[in-house]
């Protein structure tokens, strides 16, 4: 080969090397690019995922979920959930945004949520056991109040009528729904066909918190029932102890009773003895609120003509206890007639002052009566 031939084919050789390392660099230089395009979609896309994770599900909606919280639940089965039930939007989000936070002693227990919360107020609420945000209502249920008129209570301020109400609390089906959710409370006593009202007496008297626009009657009386399961059972041991009171049932009509009969706490345990005594004797209880609720009407003063009404609930009418509650009640009506006072007195009656008095003989309430009363 002569120099000519040699020089000439080391220059093609260095052009082709330049030539391929200028390929080179524009293939790394295009790889580059793409990588930190990738980066930078990936870490947008990262951080815009992450910021809408954090954002309520659905701001402005206010529709009540109700969610159940296990006892022993972990941060990652709290998450989840919470994302099932759509209160939050992604489990993983929520289990780092607590734990980079240090948030932990979540309670459990039965929440209500709505998909318009913050994490935040989640996380608070999961940590006190109450909801954080201000009532939308605040509806209080007098007591001794029957069922038609917490229906009336409810009607003023919520959006339903007291017509919708009570077609959703005497709807069998309905209630037997309520029934194997709250198995020790409601039992098969309310499906007796003379009960008028089956969930009559079992909606707690007291004031409740509602944080949503349009609730639904379901939450209220879900309230209401978790409310009266929360002090009437730790009563019922007391049952086996009471005359004539066998069940549950029995218990909360005499509180309810003993509700309409008296206004403070001494004298309800006075009159649960009269009662007593008198299921001991099987004598009739003969107390005129039970007469009132047979006519379905609220009257100043109960006349004799008005004691003949033949109804399952009148106690003029029928021995022993009326076949069903005739309102709610106060919790020392409840504990009145699970721990009645012990006396001799058979008869009592109730002076224009309202001062109560007692007698152990008729002969002797007559008496107080002609005193009293005539």
């Amino acid at each position: 080969m002569s120099n000519s031939d040699f020089k000439n084919q080391y220059k093609k050789r260095l052009r082709n090397r330049i030539e391929e390392a200028s390929t080179v660099r524009k293939i790394v230089s295009i790889i580059l690019t793409v990588l930190i395009v990738a980066l930078l979609i990936g870490g947008a896309s990262g951080y815009f995922y992450v910021k809408s994770a954090l954002d309520p599900v659905e701001p402005g909606n206010d529709k009540q979920i109700n969610v159940d919280i296990p006892l022993g639940s972990s941060t990652s089965s709290i998450a989840r959930i919470l994302e099932e039930n759509d209160v939050i939007k992604n489990d993983l989000i929520f289990r780092f945004y607590t734990k980079f936070k240090n948030e932990s002693g979540f309670q459990a227990g039965n929440y209500q949520f709505t998909s318009s919360m913050t994490l935040n107020e989640i996380i608070e609420t999961l940590k006190t056991g109450k909801l954080v945000k201000e009532p939308v209502y605040k509806v209080t249920v007098p007591e001794g109040r029957n069922l038609e008129q917490i229906a009336e209570v409810y009607a003023e301020d919520l959006p339903f009528t007291k017509e919708e109400f009570m077609k959703k609390v005497n709807d069998e089906s309905y209630v037997k729904e309520k029934m194997s959710e709250y198995p020790q409370l409601l039992t098969e006593d309310i499906l007796n066909e003379e009960v008028r009202h089956p969930l009559e007496g079992y909606l707690f008297a007291a004031t409740y918190d509602v944080y949503v626009e349009d609730p639904t009657i379901d939450q209220l009386v879900k309230k209401m029932l978790d409310k009266t399961e929360a002090v009437v059972l730790p009563y019922v041991n007391q049952i086996g102890d009471l005359e004539g009171i066998e069940n549950v049932h029995d218990l909360v009509t005499m509180a309810s009773l003993l509700e309409n009969e008296a206004r403070t706490a001494e004298s309800r345990k006075m009159i649960s003895g009269v009662f007593q005594n008198r299921l001991d004797k099987d004598m009739k209880l003969q107390t005129d609120p039970t007469v009132l609720y047979a006519h379905g009407e609220h009257k100043d003063r109960v006349l004799y003509e008005d004691l003949e009404i033949e109804s399952p609930y009148n106690t003029y009418y029928i021995t022993g206890l009326p076949v069903g509650p005739i309102s709610n009640f106060n919790e020392n009506a409840l504990q009145a007639a699970a721990k009645p006072k012990e006396h001799e007195y058979f008869y009592f009656l109730a002076d224009s002052s309202g001062e109560i008095h007692y007698a152990s003989s008729l002969e002797e309430h007559n008496k107080l009566k002609n005193e009293y009363i005539n």
